[in-house]
């Protein structure tokens, strides 16, 4: 049984829970006999992608920035956000900020387009389609986002997705001697000459957005993982950052 299929039957479930029930997991403190009977149903997690959940005998597993919840046994999963009602925090979201975090970090900077600002204040990294309306603005002032000490590190993700027109441009963009004029160019709508290379990064861009979650774009994480869903204006962006 796989984690995709048996996750169908509880996509939609919430957990709310009362600040008397929950406790700070440790994620050492899972027993070997329920981490080999989870790992038995669960073969595409890795070891340290087990632990305690907030919930007595309900363990918290995580595959990719996706988190689900799973009975010590295997039996049981639930797909859906756990609160803590009484500090009225989303502790699912919480640990995706972790994930995001954590993933995007193993990422090298080389294989971005950074826009970086004189002096750096924020920093940003953003999953951005060449041919996306909402991109195109976001990009259209980028100027604007490092006069605010914004920087901008963008990652490919073609929504339309392999073997497609904008998967192909973003290719050529990755792969032109400067990379950062070639973007601008693209976002523009004009065409960027150059091949495609065995260096372009956008599979391993756009792998990494899909097992994060990310469906639409542009996709703004900040430094802590925190996911800002579509365009946000400079000052909107600098505002959240600095909250």
């Amino acid at each position: 049984m796989t984690l995709k299929r048996t996750a169908c039957l509880f996509a939609s479930t919430v957990l709310l829970l009362s600040g008397a029930v929950l406790g700070a997991p440790d994620s050492e403190n899972v027993s070997a006999a329920d981490h080999s009977k989870i790992l038995e149903v669960f073969p595409e997690l890795s070891a340290g992608s087990i632990r305690p959940s907030p919930i007595p005998g309900l363990y918290e597993i995580m595959l990719g920035g996706q988190i689900s919840y799973v009975s010590a046994d295997g039996h049981y999963l639930i797909q859906g956000d756990l609160y803590d009602t009484a500090q009225e925090r989303n502790l699912t979201e919480s640990r995706r900020e972790v994930a995001r975090e954590a993933a995007i970090d193993q990422v090298d900077e080389s294989s971005m387009i950074v826009f970086r600002p004189k002096t750096v204040k924020h920093m940003v990294t953003v999953f951005t389609d060449i041919d996306c309306g909402y991109c195109r603005k976001l990009h259209s002032q980028i100027a604007d986002y490092n006069a605010l000490g914004i920087e901008v590190r963008y990652m490919s993700f073609p929504r339309s997705g392999p073997g497609t027109e904008s998967w192909f441009k973003a290719e050529k963009v990755w792969c032109a001697d400067d990379r950062n004029t070639a973007l601008t160019l693209a976002k523009t709508g004009a065409a960027v000459k150059g091949e495609e290379c065995a260096t372009a990064p956008i599979a391993q861009h756009y792998r990494l957005g899909r097992s994060l979650g990310i469906r639409g774009t542009p996709a703004i994480v900040t430094e802590n993982g925190t996911l800002i869903p579509g365009y946000v204006s400079p000052n909107e962006l600098l505002k959240i950052l600095e909250e």
